[in-house]
């Protein structure tokens, strides 16, 4: 055993009894990060305007504060990137984390001072839990991956800003620079092609032990390692045995994961964002994420069918419930109030809370009032792929309201196969009759004959890396919609397979 080995061994006891003591007094944890946050920003320009001096219970504040998004608290963020200080959040942000809104244009969520530790120090703390919890912490003598956004930044009135992975970047501990890969030349490249292919030649020869990034962009590193050598990634890297994952849901993937591999490896699964780095896995063996209850950030939950109403009901750690779907919304030492993420979840366990990323409050599919979301659509696309052998590389799901031939409409399922079942029929039927089990609606509307069963249509091989690519979001943290309540990606989609 190698002495960092040994010490990452000790670090990571220590480290989880930390976590343990603040997640077995969560509404306490909770309660202290909430006044300490009002305290700091009550002298801001959001906290006259919103009164916090005067807020002393949760009560108070969700009066005096309303739920916002981004756009809605835009008069704030402009002032900021205008270079005004005491905005949001006291003095100015050290960055922001540039990113690119469906309505709004750029969006520039502010990094500061305090916030920037828990993007570092919970991705860290993934793995010490692992390393406490299975005694392995061999892997950090090795080479380990981030496929990662380029770490470049430019500067907006003193402020830096850039893409969240590359921010982070720059924060990799010392004792992990040797292990790091890829280069910072390489990780600078910008078109995303050039870059896996740069990364690839990098990796090639060395002992990959931990790699990490959004499942459907390692896959496609994974198939280019598998082009130039003609070997398993397992093959080619005999000490890789962690995979690092964030952004979608990895299980509709594994099977081609471990197809590429040619062998099972450990994952951990991660929830970053912008706006925060909301929770990691800590078990193994438990489903769902341990939600971040210490790091500067104070959690809110609207239930989602109930989001849209007038005064829908905001609730706290202490109120919500497992296996109810949840718009997350948080307030944080970002400088962020109330703030709608765009995200929905679901707790699987509230000793420790624990949650899984149901979907997003804009995507889903209700054109008929079924409101399925990407939660159902995933758990019915990994039973159909378990239990008929196929292998997928991508999908997404559309509304069809108005097919040709007077047929009744259906939901649109675009499948990229790495490997077709052998009956496509059979397939499509554990899809449509699992999400019937799961969603109650989607069941009434099949049964009283508005809807017919789901269809599928084939997506020709790497045509949603084309369809990306057309829509300059190729690579990096860039995620596909798991499904939408419309048919602009559809139509698309459409023309790739008709080309």
């Amino acid at each position: 055993m190698s002495l960092k080995s040994f010490g990452a061994k000790i670090f990571a006891k220590h480290i989880r009894n930390k976590i343990d003591k603040w997640a077995s007094q969560p509404e306490e944890t909770q309660q202290k990060v909430f006044l300490e946050l009002l305290a700091k920003a009550s002298n801001t320009q959001f906290g006259r305007d919103h009164d916090f001096k005067n807020i002393k219970t949760y009560s108070d504040f969700a009066k005096n504060v309303p739920v916002r998004d981004y756009e809605q608290l835009r008069t704030y963020v402009d002032k900021m990137v205008a270079g005004e200080p005491d905005v949001l959040w006291p003095g100015k942000p050290l960055y922001y984390a540039k990113t690119s809104g469906t309505t709004s244009g750029a969006k520039y969520i502010p990094l500061t001072k305090e916030s920037m530790p828990s993007h570092i120090n919970a991705a860290r703390n993934a793995i010490l839990c692992y390393i406490a919890e299975t005694g392995n912490a061999k892997f950090v003598d090795g080479k380990m991956i981030f496929l990662q956004g380029s770490p470049e930044m430019e500067e907006k009135n003193g402020v830096k800003l850039g893409r969240l992975s590359g921010i982070v970047a720059h924060y990799v501990p010392s004792y992990l620079q040797k292990n790091r890969m890829p280069t910072w030349e390489t990780n600078c490249i910008e078109d995303w092609e050039t870059k896996v292919d740069a990364i690839v030649e990098e990796t090639l020869k060395e002992n990959m032990s931990v790699i990490s990034g959004i499942p459907s962009w390692v896959q496609m590193y994974f198939e280019r390692l598998q082009q130039k050598t003609g070997k398993k990634v397992g093959d080619l890297f005999p000490d890789f045995e962690l995979f690092i994952y964030g952004g979608v849901n990895y299980e509709p993937y594994r099977s081609k994961f471990e197809n590429l591999i040619g062998r099972k490896v450990d994952s951990i699964e991660l929830y970053p964002a912008s706006e925060g780095f909301f929770a990691f896995q800590d078990k193994q063996n438990e489903r769902g994420m341990l939600l971040q209850l210490d790091a500067g950030m104070f959690y809110e939950f609207i239930k989602a069918d109930e989001f849209f109403d007038e005064n829908p009901k905001r609730l706290t750690i202490g109120e919500v419930e497992t296996d109810v779907n949840y718009v997350m919304l948080v307030s944080s030492n970002a400088g962020l109030w109330a703030y709608n993420i765009g995200d929905t979840v679901q707790f699987t366990g509230t000793k420790p809370y624990r949650v899984i990323v149901s979907g997003r409050i804009k995507h889903f599919i209700s054109a008929f009032g079924e409101h399925v979301i990407a939660k159902e659509v995933e758990e019915a696309m990994q039973l159909a792929v378990s239990k008929t052998n196929a292998q997928i590389s991508e999908f997404t799901v559309a509304p069809n309201i108005t097919p040709a031939n007077n047929e009744l409409p259906y939901h649109e399922w675009f499948i990229e196969f790495e490997k077709v079942p052998e009956d496509l029929s059979k397939f499509s039927n554990i899809l449509d009759e699992n999400l019937q089990r799961q969603n109650s609606y989607y069941f009434d509307l099949i049964e009283g004959k508005i809807l017919q069963p789901l269809k599928i249509s084939r997506v020709p091989q790497n045509g949603f890396q084309q369809y990306m690519k057309s829509i300059g979001k190729l690579g990096g943290q860039n995620k596909l919609p798991r499904l939408a309540n419309d048919r602009k990606i559809a139509e698309v989609l459409e023309k790739i397979i008709n080309s």
